[in-house]
């Protein structure tokens, strides 16, 4: 990997009244159309900027370092993709070499408008979380914008995410416009982060993991020309599958290697008792359709009453779990 950096002294930026330093991390690859926009668009609280260059085929990084004049810009070239997860995880590590306090993640292709930067750190800036994401969902006249395909992916990738990051309250979990603090990205392990489009939904498992606390922010989308290399159709599916295995591994740390308490045997309790009753329902079914001879009320309890109690066991577990979202920041502790 190479790196190219204007060499002009950098400017004095911060968050306001608070010292803390600011970097953007802008992932590309095919945005060279777009890119110098978003560099334009970025106010003087950030300090840093940084163009990962994935190895884009149609040369974005090598336009920025040729037309743009911002001091704060800094282009980094990756010889092969790695995707945009890889991309920002590089960009978080040069952001922390620099002595960033807060890392943005800003994509080059416009749809993120980077004047909301100031609102999207201030719950970390304030303390009250250490990671916050934009919310395209918070402003319901903002979505006549989203087409109808993002809409209905997203509003099914957010329930898959609030299942296997734990984070109930969290919406629109493949929004891009993120900000996190550093001391939060030196505990994650980036080498097990899905360096694809699977990145930022895998951030908040890890996230959670962590019991790092996740704020919402609203924002507006902006939809534009710019064209998308992801394939919702083979997004959904693909992703199904990796939320179906972060959520299996959240439970397994969360509620038996990490702790064991009521929960727990809630959601053992209530498996069994499910699983049992539908089985033993199933069989006397099949039996009584092969005989001709129908099943007594006793037999149809002795399948209901676990099918009954095992449901309100798991109703119990599930809402444990979503009230066991963390709620004190991680950052400040540290």
């Amino acid at each position: 990997m190479s790196n190219a950096a204007t060499t002009r002294a950098e400017p004095s930026a911060a968050a306001p009244g608070t010292g803390l330093v600011i970097a953007v991390v802008i992932p590309c690859f095919r945005e060279k159309d777009h890119v110098l926009d978003v560099l334009a668009g970025i106010g003087a609280e950030v300090r840093h900027i940084l163009v990962i260059d994935d190895a884009c085929p149609v040369g974005t990084g090598r336009h920025v370092q040729a037309e743009c004049r911002d001091p704060r810009v800094e282009v980094v070239f990756h010889e092969t993709n790695k995707g945009v997860g890889g991309a920002t995880l590089t960009g978080y590590a040069r952001a922390i070499a620099k002595g960033a306090d807060i890392v943005v993640k800003l994509d080059g292709d416009g749809q993120m408008d980077p004047a909301l930067i100031p609102s999207l750190v201030h719950p970390i800036v304030a303390g009250e979380a250490d990671y916050a994401k934009g919310n395209r969902f918070d402003d319901l006249s903002g979505l006549k914008s989203m087409p109808m395909v993002r809409l209905v992916g997203n509003l099914f990738l957010s329930f898959a995410s609030k299942m296997s990051s734990g984070y109930w309250s969290v919406f629109d979990p493949t929004n891009g416009f993120t900000a996190i603090h550093a001391k939060v990205v030196r505990l994650l392990p980036s080498d097990r982060i899905s360096a694809g489009y699977f990145f930022e939904s895998d951030m908040l498992f890890h996230l959670n993991l962590l019991r790092a606390v996740v704020a919402d922010v609203p924002m507006r989308a902006r939809y534009g020309n710019e064209q998308s290399d992801l394939s919702v159709s083979r997004a959904l599916w693909e992703f199904a599958a990796k939320h179906l295995c972060n959520t299996v591994k959240r439970i397994g740390y969360t509620y038996f290697l990490r702790d064991f308490g009521i929960a727990s045997i809630e959601l053992v309790l209530g498996k069994l008792l499910f699983l049992f009753g539908v089985a033993f329902g199933v069989v006397k079914w099949i039996e009584s359709d092969r005989t001709g001879v129908p099943q007594g009320a006793g037999t149809v309890m002795l399948a209901a009453l676990p099918v009954i109690i095992g449901t309100q066991l798991l109703l119990q577990f599930l809402n444990f779990d979503i009230r066991n979202v963390p709620r004190q920041p991680l950052h400040p502790r540290l």
